[in-house]
């Protein structure tokens, strides 16, 4: 997600959102979330001798503890959507095919708001709590470890559902346009969206069935695979991620749209998904993808998925989005001048890269995502008549010690502060300064080799410098440790004038 504004007019969308519950509360229910990733511990939880136990209400992550889900492992969502109008509920169902990786009693699904009709376990009713955002489900059966089951939840779905952010993302759910909806998942919105393991590092591939009125197209991540015009007229679309992604990277539109087709580097298929009134207004920098993949191949090496596009989004979003093989790119920032729509557009390309196709193992790893992309935006910017790239991590060293105290350490954020300038120039700072220490031949090997081995996995903090250790010949645990964690900004190699200013408050 870049937080680089391209100056644009018009009021926020101000969206009064209630949530909505039709199944039965019989009260809180006792549950802790873990600091094991689901699936992690088999024995976890259960064992021969204790019999089947609840699966963990999150995953204990340091930022969000109860996001994630214990005791199973996703291994498809199929979503079927009938959708309706702008701002008008609809029917849904979600089917959550999974693992269990504990014998399980019952377990949780991430699912806020939203009215709920029914839950099935392998074809058979289930009960179904709401607690807050978790679905609590209990299967009329225990579920053995091992044993693959489906989860199938029908509901009717509130496309006015939207949630605020007081950092650089704002408003986050469903995101209304014109004509339909463009979504806006992250960090953890996935949840008003469809039922899920909502967590980064829980991914899963995602077949999309989206049903349209007549005149309306609908595109998400990954391939069209099927379109089917149905005796009313309505149109039902198919379409599947291919490769599995994280539920924050989920993407889903529907308006009146052109598909812009074009092949880019290695026969590359591409495709742009832009509002029929602005395909003319916006070509200009569309037509940059190939370019701009072709300029971090040489950095990073191949692009990492199958496929790629942009969906331009017809809404004052303010910031735009990686969604996976399909970034969603407010239309502000491809109607103002080059050096701020390629700096938004590198960005979100590179986090295909990071972010997506190495994706983090927990929130407080998010600086490996936004930092990697600031750091790229900021060096092809500087390369195409934007700032200078030293002058920009000049400005962010003077300033660390502050965002430190404002913001915490690059690997250290709180919920408020997740989003804010820490992670993006901040994070950037700390890749600069290792360049600065290695070397660029050497950081080049890094980085390439931080794509290569963790592609289609995630990784944290600690992989980073594990791998940087490695391919550096040297520790590199006490550089980066004091760069990333504590509330002061070490010197900067080879700057020896730069300085840091003293933070306040």
């Amino acid at each position: 997600m870049s937080t680089f504004r391209t100056p644009h007019h018009g009021a926020r969308l101000a969206l009064a959102t209630a949530i909505t519950v039709a199944a039965a509360l019989t009260g809180p229910v006792s549950r802790a979330a873990t600091p094991s990733a689901a699936g992690s511990s088999p024995s976890a939880g259960s064992s021969p001798a204790t019999g089947p136990s609840p699966g963990a209400a999150g995953l204990g992550d340091p930022v969000f503890p109860l996001d994630g889900n214990g005791g199973y492992r996703v291994n498809r969502y199929l979503l079927d959507f009938d959708w309706q109008a702008p701002g008008t509920p609809f029917e849904a169902a979600t089917a959550v095919r999974a693992t269990a990786t504990q014998a399980l009693s019952r377990f949780d699904l991430d699912f806020a708001g939203n009215t709920l009709h029914t839950v099935t376990v392998n074809g058979t009713t289930a009960t179904a709590v709401r607690d807050g955002d978790e679905l609590v489900i209990t299967p009329a059966e225990p579920l053995a470890e091992g044993e693959p089951f489906t989860v199938k939840v029908t509901y009717t779905a509130d496309p006015t559902r939207i949630r605020h952010r007081d950092d650089a993302i704002e408003d986050y759910g469903w995101i209304p346009t014109p004509d339909g909806t463009v979504l806006y998942p992250q960090p953890d919105g996935a949840k008003m969206i469809f039922p899920s393991n909502d967590h980064p590092s829980q991914r899963a591939p995602i077949t999309f069935h989206i049903t349209t009125p007549p005149g309306l197209s609908a595109v998400a991540n990954g391939k069209l695979t099927g379109r089917a015009e149905e005796a009313d007229g309505r149109v039902r679309w198919t379409y599947d991620s291919g490769q599995p992604l994280a539920t924050q990277l989920a993407q889903l539109a529907i308006g009146r749209f052109t598909f812009a087709d074009s092949t880019g580097p290695h026969g590359l298929p591409l495709r742009d998904v832009v509002p029929d009134g602005l395909v003319a207004a916006t070509e200009q920098y569309r037509k940059l993808t190939t370019d701009h993949i072709a300029w971090l191949e040489e950095r990073l090496g191949p692009y990492p998925f199958a496929r790629y596009g942009l969906l331009v989004g017809d809404t004052d979003l303010g910031v735009a989005l990686e969604s996976q093989t399909l970034s969603l790119i407010p239309k502000a920032d491809l109607l103002g001048d080059r050096v701020s729509a390629e700096r938004n557009l590198v960005h979100e390309l590179t986090h295909q890269w990071t972010g997506d196709s190495v994706g983090i193992r927990t929130w407080s790893d998010l600086w490996l995502s936004e930092g990697h992309a600031r750091f790229y935006e900021r060096l092809y910017s500087q390369e195409h008549g934007g700032d200078s790239f030293e002058a920009t991590m000049r400005t962010a060293y003077a300033a660390h010690d502050q965002w430190r105290h404002d913001y915490g350490a690059p690997a250290e954020p709180t919920e408020p502060n997740l989003f804010k300038r820490m992670r993006y120039d901040g994070s950037a700072l700390v890749l600069y300064a290792l360049r600065e220490k290695v070397g660029p031949a050497v950081f080049g090997k890094i980085e390439r080799a931080w794509v290569t081995r963790y592609r289609g996995k995630t990784a944290g903090t600690q992989d980073y410098i594990g791998l940087a250790s490695k391919i550096a010949g040297r520790d590199l645990n006490g550089f980066l440790r004091p760069w990333l964690y504590g509330a002061k900004t070490p010197p900067m190699p080879n700057h020896p004038d730069w300085v840091v200013e003293p933070g306040q408050g």
